[in-house]
């Protein structure tokens, strides 16, 4: 029986609680520096101001308007700033302020703000991992940051970030490689005029955060608003309601610009994060029954032994971009971005009912509630990743057709570098109840991984045709030369990749009433795969074929008035195919395809006082075309069949001015086995917000937040992931209650 994990699968670590120690808000105190700066630059672009200047070699006035909460469109799917309805792709943007409004603390908090996205491994403590229409996002090759690509195998901090974009379907325009879910985008802030925040939180499971949020434009008398700073600092004791996962993180950020003339335009920012705090695995199955969510107590924490330690992420991120305005309204913007991640991964990790021996079952716990504890250790982690991306965008005119063209050359470089790592069996078991004697550890660094090298280069084209008043079509084009060389820590021999893939995409779009347009769209995405590492096959780490996904998106979106109410609407129906990997007789290879067809709505209005936001979306997710028995039309694990996400606000304004919003969570059953034998049930959570504005004097107010997340308290199973191929169970969160206050002077 194979029981050593893959090294890219058996990351899912679980961490030893912190010592309690204040937290020394190191963050902070260097942003306490940086407002003494920012004020007096503030007042020497007030004396600028005021001293006499030339105006014809002033730049013009800088307006800052709010973005919407909520926009049904986003940057990363190259599409321009067309409104939404006008796109023919699903996309959307959470702005800051509809993050705060809505709980958002992590990026896995996502999941409560649209319909096709959801949970898939997500534990606290741990990275966030995210599935968009069934499908998991690749933490390697699915998340970019203000367009570049990321790796998010660490924990993201939001509080330096302006909005979140999410990009639904395949992704082969956007992206060279990347799983047929989706995108995520981070946007951060910038630079936009005078900007004084701080915000302080509590939280009755004893988290408390304090953030900074500092703004500035300033120059010369010839041009006083040509430089603009911005800083976020944040520093936040972790707390949960699970126990023994106190921890800590700390952040600092700085965004620059410097508009250099009216056509010239340089922006520069950076990052550093820290995040440390003990994580919580699940629980599962226990033999052939799903133990009940009411039975068990969502707080305890199976990752209870003297001797683990935090998963400590650690994290600098940089980009530099130069915007140029060209001839006829053409413009080239040339970004750079570097990352460099390190983490500590540790663990006691529960994983199967082997009781020690060769032939037990390492999917699910023991049918008494026993499991095996793994001590895992894998130290010093480090990923660095750059890239460089040239691009110009412009118009022009043929035949009495519009064209908006963009060309774009992006250059990517990744490695991750790791040593040998601990997966050790431990001499006694873990139980269900929490209540079990500390064991000893088995550090010893006795299995190998592999270090990754990969570099990409991406060309694509891409054309907005305008045929008439009422048609619109899209073409796209990505070419990608990929290289990919897989070393193991142990001297054996490893594996290379050479090869190129071209992925197209087209669209068509017809008004058929008023800012209302019907579209179709086809495009096709590619995956890169390897053969799990360790887990007993003889070929691996070596990477499979490039595969191919295709998707078929067809809907309706519009907007506008009715009785009274501001409206943005959609109805899409979809269908992706991806090929799918699977272990067939001791060989990993790929073995027939899923298939995730479904139908999706979205629907946000305001009259009034009132705001209305929701998105739907009904899942069928079946395997085609498999070799193995008993496998085509199943259902993957941990794919709900229905989803539903709908948010309301009302802003009283008697006695008191307070505005209360309630979100509503509602996700349907999903299997927990490939047989599909066991099925979670539909669970529905809500969750209550109060917010009040107060002005304490000009210029200067406090929002006050309280927030109630899992209002009545249910119990019940989130989410059925896996892991190393054993299924967990997550727990919905207690109740919990925080309160804040927002000063903005």
């Amino acid at each position: 029986m194979r029981r050593s994990l893959p090294r890219d699968l058996s990351r899912q670590a679980f961490a030893h609680p912190l010592p309690t120690r204040p937290t020394v808000p190191t963050a902070l105190a260097c942003a306490a520096a940086a407002c003494a700066a920012l004020s007096a630059l503030s007042a020497q672009s007030a004396h600028a101001q005021e001293a006499p200047k030339d105006t014809s070699a002033s730049l013009p006035a800088i307006t800052v308007t709010a973005p919407a909460e909520r926009q049904g469109r986003a940057s990363i799917s190259g599409l321009g700033d067309a409104p939404a309805w006008q796109a023919p792709v699903q996309a959307s943007t959470f702005s800051r302020e509809a993050l705060q409004n809505a709980q958002v603390t992590r990026l896995a908090d996502l999941t409560k703000l649209d319909a096709s996205t959801t949970d898939s491994y997500n534990a606290v403590g741990y990275w966030d991992s995210l599935s968009i229409r069934g499908f998991t996002l690749s933490n390697a090759y699915n998340w970019r940051r203000e367009g570049l690509p990321i790796n998010a195998e660490t924990r993201i901090a939001l509080d330096n970030k302006s909005a979140v974009e999410l990009f639904k379907g395949t992704s082969g325009m956007q992206a060279g490689v990347s799983s047929p879910g989706g995108l995520v985008n981070l946007l951060v802030k910038r630079p936009e005029g005078r900007v004084r925040s701080a915000l302080f939180s509590v939280q009755d499971s004893g988290a408390i955060l304090g953030a900074v949020d500092l703004s500035e434009r300033f120059g010369s008398p010839q041009a006083p608003q040509a430089f603009g700073l911005r800083i976020n600092a944040a520093a936040e004791r972790l707390a949960t309601s699970i126990d023994q996962t106190r921890g800590r993180r700390q952040l600092l950020a700085v965004a620059g610009d410097w508009t250099v003339s009216p056509d010239t335009k340089i922006e520069a920012e950076f990052e550093r994060s820290t995040h440390s705090q003990p994580s919580a695995p699940g629980f599962s199955l226990l033999g052939d029954r799903l133990p009940s969510a009411k039975a068990i107590d969502p707080g305890i924490n199976l990752n209870r032994q003297p001797w683990t330690q935090p998963v400590v992420f650690r994290g600098d991120t940089a980009t530099l971009r130069w915007t140029q305005a060209l001839t006829a309204g053409w413009r080239s913007t040339v970004t750079y971005g570097e990352q460099r991640l390190k983490t500590d991964d540790r663990a006691a990790f529960p994983y199967g009912c082997g009781t020690g021996g060769s032939n037990g079952d390492f999917t699910r716990f023991c049918g008494d509630g026993t499991f095996d504890i793994y001590d895992y250790r894998s130290n010093g982690e480090r990923r660095t990743t750059r890239s460089l991306l040239a691009q110009v965008d412009g118009q022009l005119d043929t035949a009495g057709v519009r064209h908006a063209l963009s060309f774009s050359v992006l250059r990517n470089l990744h490695a991750t570098r790791v040593g040998n790592y601990a997966f050790n069996l431990t001499p006694a078991s873990g139980n269900i109840t929490g209540n079990f004697a500390p064991v000893d550890p088995a550090p010893e660094l006795n299995s190998a991984a592999a270090t990754r090298r990969e570099q990409a280069t991406e060309f694509s084209a891409r054309d907005s045709l305008t045929l008439s008043e009422a048609t619109r079509a899209w073409v796209g084009l990505r070419h990608t030369r990929l290289h990919r060389g897989l070393t193991p820590t142990d001297g054996s021999t490893g594996a290379r990749l050479n090869d190129n893939v071209t992925t197209p995409w087209v669209a068509l779009g017809h008004t058929i009433a008023p800012q209302t347009q019907a579209y179709i769209s086809w495009g096709e995405g590619v995956e890169l795969v390897s053969v799990p590492f360790f887990f007993g096959y003889a070929n691996q780490g070596a990477p499979l074929p490039l595969s191919k996904s295709r998707q078929t998106d067809i809907g309706v979106k519009g907007q506008g008035n009715w009785s009274g109410w501001n409206l943005q609407w959609g109805v899409n129906a979809f269908r992706i195919t991806r090929p799918q990997e699977a272990d067939v007789n001791g060989d990993y290879v790929i073995d027939g395809s899923a298939r995730h067809q479904g139908i999706e709505a979205s629907w946000q209005g305001r009259q009034g006082a009132w705001g209305l936001f929701g998105s739907a979306m009904v899942l069928d997710a079946t395997r085609r075309g498999s070799t193995q028995a008993g496998v085509n039309g199943q259902s993957p694990i941990n794919v709900p069949d229905s989803v539903l996400k709908a948010s309301g606000s009302y802003a009283f304004t008697a006695p008191v001015a307070v505005v209360a919003q309630l979100d509503v969570i509602h996700e349907g059953r999903r299997w927990v086995d490939a047989a599909n034998t066991v099925r979670l049930p539909s669970w529905t959570r809500a969750d209550l917000s109060l917010r009040h504005t107060q002005n304490v004097a000009t210029g200067q107010a406090v929002t006050w937040r309280l927030g109630v997340r899992n209002l009545f308290d249910v119990q019940a199973w989130r989410e059925a992931s896996t892991s190393g191929g054993h299924t967990y169970l997550f727990p919905l969160m207690a109740r919990t209650v925080t309160v804040s206050a927002q000063l903005d002077f």
